[in-house]
């Protein structure tokens, strides 16, 4: 029995039952802002109910049960054969299972599929991070397997299927697929093109035999995974199958499971090729070229993860403020925290809108939005992936001590953060590969150009930052040494147009005066007292 000593006051209550997509105004405007009006109906009807799914206590239990019970390597079973596996906790499953059948693999060929998937993956990050790692990059492989026709005619139906099948067998007997990647090696990194995995020819028309060893290969329980090695013609793109169509298991030996900072309930892995069976995709030497439509494609992914970790830090931090009294007041009553709570605020729907406004452009397949993309990509993934940290820190700052409590969650969240700048290329590969953009396709620029100034005149501390941004770009002497700054500050202009154009008058108001204007500290809550703070906030507040 309770002492009297332990009744329990003023503490907010859980963040639970309910929509996150009816409780997220930024987001549901972009998918109406985005999507076709023939699609509205049924786009809002699909998403509220994954907004649910999300916000229901299930789903949040098994995000934490997913996440205490990290995945377990098996190489061998009791008689002593080689079998890497890895063992899973079935709340794992149970999320990937929801996660396929929500379509988070399938936007290829759906009308608004790319607007519809990156809003229902931007809320699945916020239940649990780690399974949007083969969600991700299951979505992504189909653009590279279309390199190759015929591997995309058998494989594409089982990528983008909504079944979810976690029995490792042969993909042919399977109704859905997963997929993973390797890229990288323990001497290249980031630098692909120093792999040394070697790939020889076999009799068989494609076929060739892999000998290497891989630094990180997410998901080894996919069924299938694409990696790079040297072929004869240089560094070209394979698809390695984990089980082989006659039933054997093909050679891809797990060494060990990494232990990393987040991202707990995904196994991350180094493996080894020895005598691996494997399929060219596209041609010898077109590795880095057959390859890069993935490698975008999971980019956006890491924009979209991070706006949903900041999204849930900003609901949960502004929920507790709501509830949460301090001298006399709640705290979202306070100015000082009002001001830290709508700075952080504005900076998750900047993100989001972005993100969507990416994933339309890849509804549009256009040549003036893939021109966009292949700029406003690397940009976003530089710039949100990197806000993603101090937006989290200071969320669970804003619950106090609670927030450093993992019961709060608030700590998975923090320590899930830095994963997306650092996945598929750190900050400076971003940086660079807009340097490569900028020097090589005109026509990038001239499409990011294009979208920006479709804010020309609407706010002077915007026309300003284009103004200052055109002047770097006429000078790029010495660039690659300022590249970060620059890359900043396209990120930015894109956001702020975006906002200006789209956004309410109070958040497009405080993103520019605190981004664009200068007229904010380094830190969270510090914009001008003088803005309409309270309805930044009123705005963000997590009530379906």
């Amino acid at each position: 029995m309770a002492g009297s000593t332990h009744t329990v006051t003023n503490q907010a209550p859980p963040l639970v039952q309910y929509d996150v997509f009816g409780a997220d105004r930024a987001l549901v405007e972009a998918v109406e802002r985005h999507l076709a009006a023939d699609l509205l109906e049924e786009g809002r009807s699909e998403l509220s109910g994954l907004g649910r799914t999300v916000g229901s206590a299930q789903v949040q239990e098994w995000g934490v049960q997913a996440n205490e019970n990290p995945p377990r390597l098996r190489t061998h079973d009791r008689y002593g054969h080689r079998i890497d596996e890895v063992d899973f906790h079935p709340a794992w499953h149970r999320l990937l299972g929801k996660g396929v059948s929500a379509g988070l693999t399938a936007a290829w060929g759906r009308p608004g599929g790319h607007v519809r998937r990156a809003a229902a993956f931007l809320m699945w990050t916020q239940a649990e991070a780690g399974n949007g790692c083969p969600l991700s990059m299951t979505h992504a492989a189909v653009p590279a397997l279309r390199a190759d026709p015929a591997l995309a005619e058998e494989w594409e139906p089982r990528l983008t299927s909504t079944v979810y099948d976690r029995a490792l067998r042969p993909p042919g007997q399977k109704p859905g697929a997963l997929f993973g990647m390797g890229m990288t090696e323990k001497q290249g990194g980031s630098d692909v093109r120093a792999n040394t995995t070697a790939a020889r020819p076999l009799a068989e028309d494609g076929a060739y035999e892999l000998t290497g060893h891989k630094w990180f290969c997410s998901a080894p329980m996919s069924d299938g995974f694409l990696v790079l090695a040297q072929a004869p013609g240089g560094l070209t793109c394979f698809l390695v199958p984990r089980v082989l169509e006659d039933g054997t298991r093909n050679v891809f030996l797990i060494q060990r499971l990494k232990d990393k900072l987040g991202n707990r309930s995904n196994a991350s892995a180094e493996v080894e090729f020895d005598g691996t069976w494997a399929r060219r995709v596209g041609d010898e030497g077109a590795g880095v070229r057959t390859i890069i439509g993935m490698v975008a494609a999971t980019r956006l992914d890491c924009v979209l993860g991070s706006a949903g970790l900041m999204r849930q830090a900003v609901a949960q931090a502004v929920h507790h403020c709501a509830h949460r009294a301090a001298f006399g007041r709640t705290l979202l009553d306070q100015p000082l925290m009002r001001n830290v709570l709508a700075d952080l605020a504005v900076e998750s729907e900047a993100a989001t809108t972005l993100a969507l406004r990416l994933a339309a452009a890849y509804d549009d397949g256009g040549e003036q939005e893939r021109a966009l993309l292949r700029i406003a990509v690397p940009a976003a993934k530089y710039w949100v992936t990197k806000r993603c940290a101090p937006v989290a820190v200071e969320a669970a700052e804003c619950l106090g001590g609670n927030g450093y409590v993992e019961e709060s969650g608030m700590p998975r969240l923090v320590r899930e953060s830095p994963l997306n700048s650092v996945w598929e290329g750190a900050g400076n590969v971003q940086a660079l590969d807009v340097l490569r953009a900028l020097r090589r396709e005109p026509a990038a620029l001239d499409a990011y150009l294009r979208e920006v100034g479709r804010a020309r005149g609407a706010d002077h501390r915007l026309d300003a930052a284009v103004k200052n941004l055109l002047t770097e770009l006429s000078d790029l002497e010495g660039v690659e040494g300022r590249a970060r700054r620059l890359v900043e500050r396209l990120a930015l202009v894109l956001q702020g147009s975006l906002l200006v154009r789209y956004a309410p008058p109070e958040v497009a108001d405080a993103f520019c005066a605190g981004r664009l204007g200068g007229d904010a500290g380094a830190s969270f809550g510090t914009l001008p007292h003088t803005l309409d703070l309270a309805s930044v906030v009123e705005r963000a507040r997590p009530v379906s």
